[in-house]
């Protein structure tokens, strides 16, 4: 990265290229970090967005059900890529779709018992792999970019409705 740095701002020096810097090592850790979390969600049957979506109904509590937009919303996708991933599970038989007992029109989707089993699992390890990573850094460093990371990511987001 400082390589990089280096020869924009030689190639450019009418520009700061120090963004590079934070945003470019940003960028290359997600990469890492997403090679190193995907093969956990492999490992049971799972993609991202799929274990995003059983974790999302484990998370939900009793009886692990949530509304396909409340889905959507607490993944963070569209309400059409949020209908491709509970195709899929449900095919899987991860999770199943019924009526809203307090709205005949409504749907929720809800955990199968074994949905609740592949995603215990998973998250178990996944957390185990998390953990991990993380010991690479002190638990200071860790509180410290955390503490910075949300301070960021609390300017960059929209606010929540």
């Amino acid at each position: 990265m400082a390589r990089i740095q280096a020869e924009w701002a030689r190639e450019r020096p009418d520009l700061d290229v120090a963004p590079q810097g934070v945003i470019g090592r940003l960028h290359r850790l997600g990469l890492l970090l997403t090679d190193r979390l995907t093969p956990v969600y492999q490992r049971h049957g799972l993609g991202e967005g799929e274990f995003d979506v059983l974790a999302a109904l484990r998370r939900a509590g009793e009886p692990y059900e949530r509304a396909p937009g409340e889905l959507a919303a607490h993944t963070m996708v569209t309400t059409g890529a949020m209908t491709k991933r509970i195709d899929r599970l449900e095919r899987a038989g991860l999770v199943a779709r019924r009526r809203a007992a307090d709205d005949g029109r409504g749907r929720v989707v809800a955990l199968t018992p074994a949905g609740r089993e592949v995603i215990d699992r998973a998250f178990t390890e996944h957390m185990r792999n998390e953990r991990a990573l993380l010991d690479d850094l002190t638990a200071d460093e860790a509180a410290a970019l955390e503490a910075l990371l949300t301070t960021w990511l609390t300017r960059l987001e929209p606010p929540k409705r």
